[in-house]
C-alpha cells in the first residue's frame, strides 16, 4: 500500500483548468435547492490515476454540489483535491491506504462536528464517517462508507449496514440524515435485513426507481476494468431520513455522471458518480 505515497496528483502544472473554484462555477446560492454527489473514484486502480483525478475534478467543477461523498480515495488524492477544489473543507475517514472522504463547499456548508464510527469485524478498513453540519440555519447529519466488497463477504457487509442504520436512527428526531456510499449490497441483502426500518427511505425508490440511473457499476457500458463478464449491479446508494419537524429535504431527482471518457481513453472510476438534487423547505 505505501507505494500510494510516492505518486504526486499536483506535479503537473497544465491541470489548472479544472479547478473546481474557477469563476464560472460561483452560481448565486439557491436556499431552497441543495445538492450532493457521491462517487467511488477508484483510487486502488492506479492506471491514468492522475488524468481521473483531474476528470473528477472537472465534473465537480461543472455541478458545484453543496456536499461530496468519496469512496476509494487514496492519500495522493488529499493534496490534490485541496489544491483543485479549495472552496471546499474535506474530511477525509482515514488517512492510510484507502477510505472515505466528504467534501463540504466553504460558503453554503458549516461545519459542526465529524466522528468515525469503527466496524469492528471489517477485513477491508471500512468504517463509517458522520459529519454534522448547518445549511442555511438547518441541522444536518452526513454519512458515508464503503460497505465490505465482493459476494463471499455478504455477511460482513449485513452487518455493516446494520451499523449504518442503527446510527441513522440515533440522531435527533429534528435532524435530516443523509448517507450515501458504495454499499456492495444485492438486494436480496437488504431484504434479508426485512428491508430498510421505518423512516429511512431509498432515494433512488422515493424517486420512483428512474431506470437511467439504476445501474452504478456497469461493466457492459464501463470498459475501466476491461473485464469479459459482464454485470450490473446497483452498489452505490443513497438513503435518507427525514426530519419530523424544521427545515426538510426532499429528493427530487437523481442522475449518473462520470459517463464520458476522459482523453486517456478511460472512464474517471470504473463506478458511476450519482448526482441527488433535493429540494430545501425551511
Amino acid at each position: 500500500m505505501h507505494s500510494l505515497f510516492s505518486i504526486d496528483l499536483t506535479a503537473d502544472a497544465t491541470t489548472s483548468n479544472a479547478s473546481v473554484n474557477s469563476e464560472d462555477s460561483q452560481q448565486k446560492e439557491d436556499d431552497s435547492n441543495f445538492s450532493l454527489i457521491t462517487w467511488n473514484i477508484d483510487g486502488l486502480d492506479l492506471g491514468n490515476l492522475q488524468d481521473r483525478a483531474r476528470g473528477v475534478c472537472t465534473y465537480l467543477a461543472l455541478y458545484n454540489p453543496d456536499v461530496v461523498f468519496l469512496q476509494e480515495v487514496i492519500p495522493p488524492h488529499l493534496p490534490f483535491l485541496q489544491k483543485k477544489a479549495s472552496n471546499y473543507t474535506i474530511i477525509p475517514g482515514n488517512i492510510d491506504g484507502y477510505f472515505t472522504a466528504i467534501m463540504l463547499k466553504k460558503s453554503r456548508v458549516k461545519l459542526l462536528k465529524h466522528e468515525v464510527v469503527p466496524f469492528p469485524t471489517t477485513a477491508m478498513m471500512r468504517n463509517l464517517l458522520v459529519v454534522h453540519v448547518s445549511i442555511s440555519g438547518t441541522e444536518l447529519c452526513l454519512m458515508t462508507s464503503h460497505l465490505e466488497s465482493t459476494k463471499n463477504h455478504s455477511k460482513e457487509r449485513v452487518k455493516q449496514l446494520q451499523i449504518v442504520l442503527n446510527e441513522m436512527q440515533k440522531e435527533p428526531e429534528s435532524t435530516t440524515v443523509i448517507f450515501g456510499g458504495d454499499t456492495n449490497l444485492r438486494d436480496r441483502e437488504v431484504t434479508k435485513l426485512g428491508d430498510l426500518p421505518e423512516g429511512i427511505k431509498d432515494v433512488w425508490e422515493f424517486l420512483g426507481k428512474p431506470q437511467h440511473c439504476r445501474y452504478t457499476w456497469d461493466t457492459q457500458s464501463n470498459t475501466n476494468l476491461n473485464i469479459a463478464y459482464k454485470c450490473k449491479m446497483r452498489f452505490d446508494r443513497l438513503y435518507f431520513r427525514p426530519a419530523v419537524e424544521g427545515g426538510h429535504f426532499v429528493p427530487r431527482s437523481m442522475d449518473l455522471i462520470g459517463l464520458e471518457k476522459l482523453e486517456c481513453g478511460r472512464y474517471p472510476s470504473d463506478h458511476w458518480g450519482i448526482l441527488c438534487n433535493f429540494d430545501v423547505i425551511l
